[in-house]
């Protein structure tokens, strides 16, 4: 007698390197790939266009390379507590294969699911795919999680990973069953144009151009902002699981300061997803206590220009208008725009991290509400909270010649080399020749870089003084 086992599909949008796809094909005769359009995700606390529309496009790729070898995905809307069973029943379906969520609302839906498919007698199994290693895998030698990066790191390292996967020849479905069809999420509110091809082949591709090409000069390039191959840009295909995170760092593994530093940045989304298991309290509150009391300006008016890329200091702006066109941010950027928001204007990070994830197409909560904390000093591992980026220096450094800043702020376009990341000390003649009036065609500083550090240092210090126990 045949059997069939449903592949619930979530973050793991691939053929390649998939354990709970190898797994499902090995139990039963039949598989049934299921995809479950969540309107809780899709419109709840962080809705993003851009990434509805580039899941969607990648769920297209997905159904076409499942329909080649002989499945038909299943396309379905609802809450996937009743949705789950409903197939079960409707394919005689004995048990339930799907890759292991981390966060705190994946990890609740998929107790709900697996408690009311095995009440109904079906059988439910998780399999990793969606890191390297779990996020509780991970352990110090007491057994407790880690919460600084180096320890975790070393212990990341030093653990066996599994062997790499092929695309299964064949995924054998109900006789006569078709693929569902596509719906309507709408489309990014990103330009298409400036947003990688999505779908597993277009991702596979990006990977093996950036190990052939631009891997080994990571070490140097990856904080450059004027470079267009400096970073991987594979963000969005591992927060979508176009590609495999094992796969990328065993195919990106071997000598040279590149190739470590990538496979090290790829065990930092690994350290926040292993936060983000252990303390899913970071979501709502800093990991910090000694930081829960900060005094957080309330500015709409300031919040504003920082979220439209109006902050009158030219790499800021970029980091923003370029979220903003494209759904993608440089992490140099992201960092440099967040320091900005938490530490010159002291606006709860809260509000930038929901901001990011509006826009990005990579967004991830683990890795997101990590950068978030650790730039605000509030987090696991953070930089101190007296490190404020200076973003004159931090554009001079790392877009020497400006030209990230004139790529997405027009207005200045004009303004030659390294003085475009400084405007307002041009005098008039200059802004006349580079025809742009500061004040007026782009923004003064909202801020004082030098009076918005001290200020930031006097209320990160006297928050951390108050919270500290007398001696």
């Amino acid at each position: 007698m045949s059997s069939t086992a449903i592949l619930w599909l979530r973050r793991d949008l691939r053929v390649h390197d998939h354990p709970a796809l190898a797994a499902a094909l090995e139990a039963a005769d039949r598989v049934v790939p299921v995809f479950v359009i969540d309107d809780a995700l899709l419109a709840g606390r962080w809705p993003a266009p851009n990434r509805a529309w580039f899941m969607r496009e990648s769920l297209v790729s997905l159904s076409a390379a499942l329909a080649e070898r002989g499945a038909a995905l299943r396309v379905l809307r609802g809450r996937p507590v009743d949705v789950l069973p409903a197939v079960a029943r409707e394919v005689a379906a004995a048990d339930v294969f799907l890759t292991r969520d981390a966060t705190p609302y994946g990890r609740a839906r998929d107790r709900a699911v697996a408690e009311r498919l095995r009440a109904a007698g079906v059988r439910v199994h998780a399999r990793r795919g969606l890191y390297v290693h779990e996020p509780d895998e991970v352990q110090a030698k007491d057994g407790r999680p880690f919460t600084v990066y180096g320890p975790y790191r070393r212990a990341w390292e030093a653990l066996p990973r599994r062997v790499v996967l092929g695309a299964p020849d064949r995924i054998p479905g109900p006789p006569g069953a078709r693929p569902d069809p596509m719906p309507d999420l709408g489309g990014p509110t990103a330009d298409p144009a400036l947003v990688p091809r999505p779908g597993e082949p277009a991702a596979r591709e990006r990977l093996a151009a950036w190990l052939e090409r631009d891997v080994d000069a990571y070490a140097a390039t990856r904080d450059r902002l004027d470079l267009e191959d400096g970073t991987s840009r594979l963000s969005q295909d591992l927060r979508w699981g176009l590609l495999s995170p094992l796969e990328v760092v065993e195919r990106a593994g071997g000598a040279g300061d590149g190739r470590r530093v990538f496979a090290a940045e790829l065990a930092w989304r690994e350290f926040y997803a292993h936060v983000l298991w252990h303390h899913p309290r970071v979501l709502r509150e800093p990991f910090q206590p000694a930081f829960a009391g900060l005094p957080w300006r309330e500015d709409p008016v300031a919040f504003d220009a920082w979220r439209e890329g109006r902050t009158g200091y030219p790499v800021v702006d970029a980091a923003m208008r370029q979220l903003r066109a494209s759904g993608f941010v440089h992490n140099r950027a992201r960092m440099i725009a967040a320091s900005f928001l938490v530490k010159h204007l002291l606006l709860d990070w809260r509000l930038g991290e929901a901001a990011f994830m509006r826009h990005l197409t990579d967004g991830d909560v683990a890795s997101n509400n990590g950068g978030w904390q650790w730039t605000a000093s509030t987090g696991t591992d953070p930089q101190p909270y007296f490190r404020v980026f200076n973003p004159v220096l931090q554009g001079r450094r790392f877009d020497p010649d400006g030209a990230y800043v004139r790529r997405w702020i027009p207005e200045l376009r004009r303004v030659p080399g390294a003085a475009v990341h400084e405007p307002w000390a041009l005098d008039a003649a200059e802004q006349a020749a580079a025809g742009v009036r500061i004040g007026l065609d782009y923004p003064a500083p909202i801020v004082d870089h030098a009076a918005a550090r001290q200020r930031a240092l006097d209320v990160f210090g006297a928050t951390k003084a108050a919270a500290s126990p007398p001696r």
